[in-house]
């Protein structure tokens, strides 16, 4: 134990100008709790091994920096995505327009009217905000923005269905990411599961006879997000399904998942039903995301009839699903820009898919130019993000050969910003669809770096 004795003390260390810069930057108990951490780790470093030397007073105050920038390093950041998939789940979806973030920042810098009426002066309601934009762009009579399409499609069933049995195909009782379960959700939500049709096959007739077999609340319909059915398959149009649920006053809920605007085939891509064709074909009620093909911050949104959204309002569920000011700001900006007939233009995800094949090769040989090394070759990105599954658009790659692929990316991913991309056939892979212009020059940095 001699040999501990010449351990510093909590007192003494305080006392250096080094902890005193500690304090200044991270607050004096988190410097405290760092400090007292490395003395009892070198302690228990000692206890198991006497033959160890003790650090010095410098060697330890370096320490616990280094675990103090480690306890306070968020793990929420920025990175560049090159990877070529545009709605890229795991790297948060869309990135969002110059507007979008303006009015996001601006409502929360500030107080706002989040929930007041300035005419009257008295409390108003946050259900109001983007209600209007919705409805003009969409034609709906009502809508409603929530934290998330799961929790949209929770609550519709929670508030229309009232432990009342639902009508849903056998191919659309889907799983998608995080374990979010169709069947599950309607079990949670206190619906009745009611399934018909089979796994590849649908026909309006299996609709008709569980409609009359017994009493049915709702027709739901759920977009398939991630996956397509292929082959010997066949399911009845919306409005076919919508005549016959009609006919026996049952309402037709459409879940289209990703939800979109915009006319997909425009650009090279399926058809994909949008929000107005939807409503247009007589769906009662229809949700979607706000930050998949939208191209806005995290919500879920729901747009319907009159007298049906007004019970989705004023059911409890509503409150513990709203949406927060910050969002409403965004998914309010975003949507301005599709009133605005500029979605193409200023929305990031629109101006990636949107982007012309002899634009995108010109950015990879402009990079290949500046590291001088790398072939260009043809590829293709994907939409991603549970939408347009099995989609892709024709784009041109930065192809990288080096000697260890994998290493090279987990090196890729410790610059700053960190850039993310992938490898096929030993060759580290780069598309310029997915890399905002603003952080061409980084990412250059970053492959310069790595190379070298």
């Amino acid at each position: 134990m001699t040999k501990l004795r010449t351990l510093p003390s909590v007192d003494k260390l305080l006392k250096t100008q080094t902890s005193a810069e500690l304090i200044a930057e991270y607050g004096r108990p988190l410097a405290l709790d760092a400090l007292r951490a490395v003395l009892n780790e070198i302690r228990a470093a000692y206890a198991a091994d006497s033959t160890k030397p003790i650090p010095p007073a410098e060697t330890l105050l370096s320490l616990a920096g280094s675990r103090l920038s480690a306890w306070t390093q968020p793990t929420l950041y920025p990175v560049i995505n090159a990877t070529g998939v545009i709605l890229h789940t795991n790297l948060g979806r869309a990135p969002l327009s110059s507007a979008t973030i303006k009015a996001m920042e601006s409502v929360a810098r500030n107080y706002s009217t989040l929930e007041f009426d300035m005419q009257s002066g008295k409390r108003g309601s946050r259900l109001i905000h983007a209600e209007s934009l919705l409805k003009r762009i969409t034609g709906a009579e009502s809508a409603v923005v929530v934290n998330n399409n799961a929790s949209a499609v929770m609550l519709i069933l929670s508030s229309l269905a009232n432990r009342r049995r639902v009508v849903i195909a056998r191919s659309q009782l889907i799983e998608i990411g995080g374990g979010f379960r169709i069947p599950d959700v309607m079990k949670q939500s206190g619906a009745k599961l009611v399934e018909v049709g089979t796994t590849n096959k649908v026909h309006l007739a299996d609709y008709q006879h569980a409609i009359a077999e017994e009493p049915i609340k709702l027709v739901m319909l759920a977009h398939r997000s991630n996956f397509k059915i292929i082959g010997f398959t066949e399911e009845p149009a919306l409005d076919e399904i919508v005549r016959v649920s009609h006919a026996e006053n049952i309402p037709v809920i459409d879940d289209l998942g990703s939800g979109t605007l915009l006319a997909t085939e425009k650009y090279g891509l399926i058809h994909e039903r949008t929000v107005q064709e939807s409503l247009n074909a007589g769906a009662d009620i229809v949700s979607f995301s706000g930050d998949k093909l939208l191209g806005g911050p995290q919500a879920g949104i729901i747009v319907g009839r009159a007298d049906l959204m007004e019970k989705i309002k004023k059911h409890p569920l509503a409150r513990a699903v709203r949406a927060d000011k910050v969002a409403l700001a965004g998914i309010t900006a975003t949507l301005t820009h599709y009133l605005k007939d500029e979605a193409e233009r200023e929305i990031p995800i629109w101006q990636m898919i949107s982007m012309p094949p002899k634009q995108i090769k010109a950015r990879a040989e402009g990079w290949a130019k500046y590291l001088g090394r790398g072939t260009i070759i043809a590829g293709e990105s994907a939409v991603g993000g549970g939408s347009l599954p099995g989609e892709s658009l024709p784009t041109w790659l930065l192809a990288l050969e080096v000697s260890k692929p994998d290493r090279f990316l987990a090196q890729l991913r410790k610059q700053n910003p960190a850039v993310i991309a992938r490898t096929e056939k030993n060759r580290v892979l780069l598309d310029p669809r997915t890399v905002l212009p603003e952080q061409e020059g980084a990412l250059l940095v970053a492959l310069q770096n790595v190379l070298k």
